[in-house]
């Protein structure tokens, strides 16, 4: 496909105002696998969409990126002023592409938000393969009866955002200008570790070697994203888990 070919007739044909940008190549294992593929489809991706956002009138973007930016060498809870730490092509280009927003939002004028989630789960979760997300994984493999394969000891842990949370976040995102070309964290402040979440599934565990790439805790410090966005999460995991077996 003629990515600007397309972009052109759908921003031709439509009055647009807003722009949510969610699309990614997302695994962070497979960003180690194919770098050049991510960084074409998550940074580069990005700046063309918003030159297009830009030359068309769209009013806003609201930008879809992650804690993975925080890396290994910041202390918990993770704000939105620590600095980078990318351990990834996925990291490196999605901390690129913050980069952009911000500068397409002083330069241009473009009005932009980032909204850097953490851990997202509930239903429609990616259930293919190895790059499937660590909830529905667990919840496949315990209803086919094999055991829980836990990265590593299993206790890393994770700061969980239900989807429902994350679509009110981006919905929040066009309100007001305080938002404007600020970055907030999207997460609940409370984390659990891969064992933790194990056990709230149940079945045997198996565990398996550590991976390169991966953060060993994400918290989230969700203070501003209370203040300025006015978001606060309200589904629980724990809840979402007993729910889901």
């Amino acid at each position: 496909i003629n990515c600007d070919a397309f972009l052109s007739e759908l921003f031709g044909k439509h009055d647009i105002d807003n722009v949510f940008h969610l699309a990614a190549d997302a695994r962070i294992q497979y960003a180690i696998k194919y770098p050049m593929k991510v960084f074409d489809n998550n940074f580069t991706a990005t700046v063309r969409l918003l030159s297009f956002c830009k030359d068309y009138g769209v009013k806003r973007f609201v930008f879809s990126s992650t804690s993975s930016i925080y890396g290994l060498k910041n202390t918990l809870p993770l704000k939105e002023d620590m600095r980078a730490d990318c351990l990834t092509a996925y990291a490196i280009s999605k901390h690129a592409s913050e980069e952009a927003c911000a500068m397409y939002y002083k330069l241009y004028g473009l009005e932009t938000v980032i909204l850097r989630y953490f851990n997202v789960y509930g239903p429609r979760e990616p259930d293919k393969g190895e790059y499937s997300t660590l909830i529905k994984k667990f919840q496949m493999q315990k209803n086919a009866g094999e055991e829980l394969t836990v990265v590593g000891d299993g206790t890393q842990t994770r700061d969980f955002t239900h989807v429902e949370d994350v679509v009110r976040a981006n919905t929040l995102s066009l309100l007001g200008n305080e938002v404007l070309g600020e970055v907030f964290n999207i997460g609940t402040g409370k984390s659990y570790s891969v064992l933790e979440i194990a056990d709230m599934i149940g079945g045997g565990i198996e565990f398996v070697p550590e991976r390169s790439g991966e953060a060993k805790d994400t918290l989230a410090d969700i203070s501003k994203t209370k203040e300025l966005l006015l978001w606060e999460p309200h589904k629980r995991v724990e809840d979402y888990i007993r729910e889901a077996l």
